[in-house]
């Protein structure tokens, strides 16, 4: 099949694209003007796609990457995602996020209305929700950031396009994903880069209660979802099921690791882009129902198992020379 990766250079986009490669899929990636530094993670298959270059907030940009390769699937992935950076500077959000998912979903209808998109959302877009039982996706949206407000009108977007226009739509709402190298701006891969190299940890808000997923098993719903007619036009959650508190996490690691510096707790390490206390849902668990039930999806990685599994690969790469990225 042809298929289309829109943020094929990200975490999540890298580690599909080399799945489809594997499973002999003709895989095509729209990605911005490009450094080498942004294609890093591309290196081990840049010779097996094709990379299209384009900017979503483009529309005739993205109509010629549709045009050029004729998908038959398009993964959406493309998005800016620092939640905390969205208060301060909205605006690039709301382009890339709302009017980037616009645009792709008339280049397909335009182009290849036959074709499928898998849309990524987050689990953000339900912002507060009661804190004593998992949230099912028919929940009322209530996002809390600037950055969860452009990914829950895209979903909306994508909702109202599947009816009106009968474009064949899914959209995936993933929980956290760990399993990074080299990028430490998230929760999970700060604790981890940290504690390995012995320095003091600080854990903001140690209350909070989230879900963390193994990046492989995010990877998997994704192919899951594709290969599966009943998911057309519905809206899945992605989640392990596994909620912990932020406390918790750290102490889980800091056991895997055998950490014996200091963690600092209700405090945000100096110079962090701070997200408003007020505004930070406490508690973010999504029911996983719908996914198992429909597609079969479900984690390979306990939270335990996925840990110990990032760990080894930070340590691993720690013996190397650290990427530009």
């Amino acid at each position: 099949m042809n298929v289309l990766v829109t943020g094929i250079t990200g975490f999540i986009g890298s580690r599909l694209a080399s799945r489809l490669v594997d499973r002999g899929d003709n895989v095509y990636g729209l990605v911005r003007h490009s450094s080498e530094r942004e294609l890093k993670r591309l290196e081990t298959i840049t010779s097996r796609v094709h990379l299209i270059e384009g900017d979503l907030v483009r529309y005739h940009s993205v109509l010629s990457a549709v045009e050029a390769c004729d998908p038959n699937i398009i993964f959406h992935l493309g998005a800016l995602t620092p939640v905390r950076l969205s208060f301060d500077d909205p605006y690039p959000y709301i382009g890339v996020n709302f009017d980037g998912t616009v645009n792709l979903v008339h280049a397909i209808l335009r182009q290849s209305p036959n074709a499928r998109l898998i849309a990524a959302s987050t689990a953000e877009v339900y912002g507060w929700q009661p804190a004593d039982r998992p949230i099912r996706e028919d929940a009322m949206l209530k996002p809390a950031s600037p950055y969860a407000v452009t990914k829950a009108a895209a979903d909306n977007y994508i909702h109202m396009a599947n009816k009106i226009y009968h474009l064949r739509g899914t959209i995936l709402r993933p929980i956290n994903s760990y399993g990074r190298i080299w990028e430490s701006g998230f929760y999970t891969e700060y604790l981890i880069s940290k504690m390995l190299r012995g320095e003091t940890c600080y854990v903001g808000a140690p209350d909070s209660i989230r879900d963390y997923m193994y990046a492989d098993d995010h990877v998997d719903a994704y192919l899951d979802v594709a290969q599966t007619d009943k998911s057309i036009g519905a809206t899945y959650n992605v989640s392990p099921g596994n909620p912990v508190t932020n406390l918790e996490l750290a102490k889980k690691l800091s056991s895997i690791i055998g950490f014996k510096g200091k963690i600092i707790f209700g405090s945000y390490p100096p110079g962090y882009p701070q997200r408003p206390q007020s505004q930070d849902p406490p508690y973010l668990v999504l029911e996983n129902v719908a996914i198992s039930r429909d597609v079969h999806w479900k984690p390979k990685f306990t939270l335990d198992e996925g840990l110990k599994t990032a760990v080894e690969l930070w340590r691993t790469k720690s013996t190397s020379r650290e990427p530009s990225f």
